[in-house]
């Protein structure tokens, strides 16, 4: 093919992220972000090493991390944009209730957890206090996300019109930049990555059962 003739090929489309698609890789991150409280909890508890000068800052970090992505972009998303147009159409009321009271008390949980963890206490008593708000959010926030994703996201896709469902993915892509600048989602995502291999639960094959014949 002549260089005149890959001049003139249109270029490829930009693909758009639907808004839906958009909070259910958010819902990735926080999967990952429970993880990484899952394992803090671990050496809290002496399960595994605790290696406090590690663990903490991580604990730190990570509740920031949900302040900041989870909490007050991602939540405020889904109130302001999907919750919001459900109790509209009187539609799943009790669950969007339910969905937002538990965004409430996220938002403590992870309160109690910074002030908890920014005192690095060692002593058993205080490490157990710590444990159990990350057990709490962590037990709380996995059947969140997993009836979000499986009965109100799909829900609100019948919902709303072709025409809105394309308008709101380009609000939220438009909301993140702004938040957190040019490639958001990525930013955050290196970040998670980062405190993963802190804790060294970075590598997925350490996930992968192994059988003995």
């Amino acid at each position: 093919m002549s260089q005149d003739n890959r001049q003139s090929e249109p270029s490829r489309p930009e693909i758009e992220i639907t808004p839906t698609e958009d909070l259910m890789r958010e819902h990735g991150i926080l999967k990952r972000l429970l993880l990484i409280y899952e394992d803090a909890e671990k050496r809290l508890r002496g399960y595994k090493p605790l290696h406090p000068h590690i663990v903490y800052p991580v604990i730190l970090q990570t509740g920031t991390i949900a302040r900041n992505f989870i909490e007050n972009y991602h939540q405020k998303l889904e109130e302001n944009y999907i919750f919001t147009r459900f109790l509209q159409e009187q539609s799943h009321v009790d669950l969007v209730r339910v969905l937002q009271e538990q965004h409430t008390a996220a938002t403590k949980l992870t309160t109690l957890i910074l002030q908890a963890a920014g005192q690095g206490d060692l002593y058993m008593q205080g490490r157990n206090y710590i444990a159990h708000l990350l057990s709490l959010y962590k037990q709380m926030y996995e059947p969140h996300e997993a009836r979000e994703d499986t009965v109100l996201f799909p829900a609100f896709r019948e919902m709303v019109t072709p025409e809105e469902f394309q308008s709101l993915g380009e609000k939220f892509e438009e909301i993140e930049e702004n938040m957190f600048g040019k490639n958001g989602f990525q930013t955050i995502l290196k970040q998670v990555e980062q405190l993963e291999k802190a804790l060294d639960i970075y590598e997925l094959s350490q996930y992968t059962p192994h059988f003995t014949k």
